[in-house]
């Protein structure tokens, strides 16, 4: 097992933790880490979601289950920040080229394909 390196800040971050289930096709898995890759995910939609305010995004894998960390200034307002996300250049367009591999509605807005998890343990003092 390895462990991924975190980016580290001037500042205090908050994070929000959020997990969305693939359809089970081996295939459609392939291709959507493909999507995903830095070589075919659209520069639009990473140019947007840092114009939105965030800081880092990870997403994980475990068979069909996607887990998504980001990283936000503690001033970020999540639902302000999906709102003006929904608004911006290719933005639907990738979410409905992403429906094609996941378990949500057809039309659905990343913020509605993505369910927030809740922290029930950490080891801060």
């Amino acid at each position: 097992m390895k462990g991924y390196q975190v980016k580290q800040y001037n500042a205090p971050v908050k994070r929000y933790c959020q997990t969305l289930e693939l359809r089970d096709n081996p295939e459609l898995i392939a291709e959507y880490r493909r999507r995903h890759s830095r070589e075919e995910a659209w520069p639009e939609i990473r140019q947007g979601i840092r114009e939105v305010g965030i800081l880092e995004m990870e997403i994980y894998i475990l068979g069909t289950k996607l887990f998504m960390i980001v990283e936000t200034p503690l001033d970020f307002d999540w639902d302000e920040a999906m709102a003006k996300l929904a608004t911006l250049p290719r933005q639907q367009e990738w979410e409905d080229y992403m429906s094609v591999f996941q378990q949500a509605e057809p039309g659905a807005s990343s913020a509605e394909k993505w369910q927030p998890m809740e922290r029930m343990f950490h080891l801060y003092e």
